[in-house]
């Protein structure tokens, strides 16, 4: 019997291996969230560097939020990860949700940073 992390192993594989195919040299916006706090980076896989990235532990976003782990919270980083973004020329990106499901903080995450500017 699989336990739960191979299973999560096996679904961010998979969620992953279908971005490769549908990214045509787009960056990917890529999220972590834990039960505290979450983030997200825009990512270059071409050059392997990070374009933009945003989290709920930066000073001014902790200060102005009630807490890191909420939907508010999500929607505030997908937007001031968007604004970095566009600073940085990137306004196309793939969405990578890794092994989480798309609602909750995800999707206002993603939502957020359609808010922005960025398109997926």
């Amino acid at each position: 019997m699989a336990n739960t992390k191979d299973a999560t192993e096996r679904r961010k594989a998979r969620v992953r291996r279908a971005l490769r195919a549908a990214a045509n040299g787009r960056p990917r916006l890529s999220v972590f969230r834990s039960s505290k706090h979450i983030y997200a980076q825009v990512i270059d896989d071409l050059k392997g560097v990070t374009v933009a990235s945003a989290s709920s532990l930066e000073k001014d976003m902790k200060s102005s939020l009630k807490t890191g782990a909420d939907v508010a919270a999500a929607s505030a980083v997908g937007k001031l990860l968007a604004e970095r973004a566009v600073k940085a020329g990137v306004t196309e990106v793939v969405f990578d949700r890794g092994a989480y499901h798309y609602h909750g903080r995800v999707k206002s995450l993603a939502e957020g940073a359609r808010e922005g500017g960025l398109s997926f």
